[in-house]
């Protein structure tokens, strides 16, 4: 059977590929989602060479997202209601533009949140008789509920970033104190005080805003940190949190937003000053063993994640593991645990995997961030991951986050003119999200050019993304399904979509 599908397929590929005609999409910082002059493809065969052969597939793509955070609604709120129904149209609506099929939502509050919150913030109520989500009724649900507006069939997927405070050994939502922090940017500021303004403040890489560190309230000496677990590892309070997840999924179903999976905590290794919460293997596995019941009540999955620490030998003892291990049926990945996907993807090739949360940048939305995206999603999935997402769908321009981390995002909205645009990632995701088909197969390529991606939609079309990351125009020759070849040269600095 499997062998007649492959022989399916091929033959699809092959007929969708008989025709000479080719869509082709480029984009540059300066001109996005322009259309190639298809005229200009030739026969004639260039240096750099991608081939394709469709029957030579890898995994099958679940689809794209982005994530919901009250700093996204808070920054499309200013706006008209007409003007946020186009910009979710245009991210969520099947066939429209970015078509996204899934998003992602913090349970409580993560760190693009306006605050520390939770949904029970009342010491000891182990039986979560005072749970509400009312609060995300402000920000989360409406973010959701505009999404599902534009696509009905939208899949909604959780992870917390921290439990209520009180399920801490430390009893607060951060694990590291701002206190030291302040005090060495301080230290930097002086050494730096002859230099430029941007370099003074302590503006870095990574978009980190010293001078929105306001104090976090937690004393030095009740810092957790890596490798230490942050929740109390008691049964009364394991129970607790699984029943807080279970009435998480409740509520949510009420709402009218099915959650389909979730991942017990974001980024379990990182002792952070804005809502986190450490776990160590042994910890994770203890919860995975109670959390599991609880949402297999609800049909509701879980998967291991967010992984983000590239040692294999710390996940990979969890999946594993005789209690939890059972109740895991997929993981996910971001930022340095990129370096463990293709070990965990080798040893369990069975279980799914998700980019989670794409790096976020600096909150310059330049052509440069754009390219990194790119070079995130090309490594991604070339490593087995079936799902793909972005994180900050919309900030205000060139605004902190409530913690001091200025980051790019899909939409930025001026927040004085109350003016909006698409920025550059926008357009990098999308030359994937409008094209790749959920249910598509990723193509394993041949051929002396790498810069590529290549699928094969149900329908048979073959999608080729390329980029050109020189500031020179670069002929490149497609060779798909043993047709003819054909050469399109790629505009500098930019990203190319075909469809064959």
């Amino acid at each position: 059977m499997k062998k007649f599908f492959l022989l399916f397929l091929s033959a699809a590929a092959l007929a969708a590929c008989s025709s000479d005609k080719v869509e082709w999409i480029s984009s540059t910082f300066e001109n996005p989602w322009v259309a190639g002059d298809a005229e200009s493809i030739t026969a004639e065969a260039a240096e750099a060479t991608v081939v394709i052969d469709p029957a030579q597939t890898l995994q099958t793509m679940e689809g794209f997202g982005t994530a919901a955070s009250e700093l996204s609604w808070s920054s499309l709120s200013v706006l008209t209601d007409e003007e946020r129904e186009t910009i979710f149209r245009e991210l969520f609506a099947p066939g429209v533009g970015a078509s996204f099929q899934m998003a992602r939502t913090p349970i409580g509050a993560s760190d693009f949140a306006l605050e520390y919150y939770s949904y029970d913030d009342v010491d000891g109520d182990f039986a979560m008789e005072h749970f509400s989500i009312d609060r995300d009724k402000n920000y989360l649900l409406p973010f959701l509920k505009s999404a599902q507006k534009a696509n009905p069939a939208l899949r909604v997927w959780g992870s917390p970033w921290c439990p209520p405070a009180w399920l801490k050994v430390n009893n607060h939502y951060a694990n590291t104190s701002t206190r030291p922090l302040a005090r060495r940017f301080e230290e930097m500021r002086k050494r730096q005080e002859n230099m430029d303004d941007t370099r003074a403040t302590g503006g870095s890489t990574f978009g980190f805003n010293p001078m929105r560190l306001a104090d976090n309230g937690l004393d030095e000496d009740k810092q957790i940190r890596e490798g230490t677990d942050a929740f109390t590892l008691e049964p009364e309070y394991l129970n607790a949190y699984a029943l807080y997840f279970g009435k998480y999924v409740d509520a949510y179903k009420a709402e009218g937003i099915p959650i389909y999976m979730v991942m017990p905590q974001n980024e379990p290794n990182s002792a952070q000053w804005y809502p986190a919460c450490t776990w160590t293997p042994d910890g994770l596995k203890k919860f995975i063993a109670v959390l599991g019941p609880e949402m297999q009540k609800r049909g509701v999955e879980v998967w291991l994640g967010t992984i983000e620490r590239a040692d294999v030998s710390m996940w990979d003892q969890i999946v594993n593991d005789p209690a939890a291990g059972p109740y895991i049926k997929g993981m996910g990945f971001q930022w340095a645990g990129k370096e463990a996907l293709p070990g965990m993807h080798a040893e369990f090739p069975q279980l799914p995997c998700y980019m989670t949360e794409q790096e976020c940048g600096n909150g310059a939305n330049d052509w440069k961030g754009a390219m990194h995206a790119w070079d995130l999603m090309r490594e991604y999935i070339a490593n087995g991951c079936q799902g793909y997402f972005y994180w900050n769908t919309s900030l205000f321009e060139g605004e902190a986050s409530s913690w001091g981390w200025n980051q790019n995002s899909l939409v930025t909205v001026n927040r004085e003119n109350k003016t909006w645009r698409f920025t550059p990632e926008f357009y990098i995701i999308k030359h994937a999200s409008h094209y790749v088909q959920p249910g598509a197969k990723v193509v394993k390529l041949s051929g002396t050019f790498e810069d590529a991606l290549a699928f094969v939609n149900p329908d048979g079309k073959v999608v080729v993304l390329a980029a050109n990351q020189t500031g020179e125009a670069k002929p490149v020759t497609f060779q798909v399904a043993g047709k003819k070849a054909r050469t399109a040269t790629l505009p500098a600095n930019s990203l190319n979509t075909f469809v064959f």
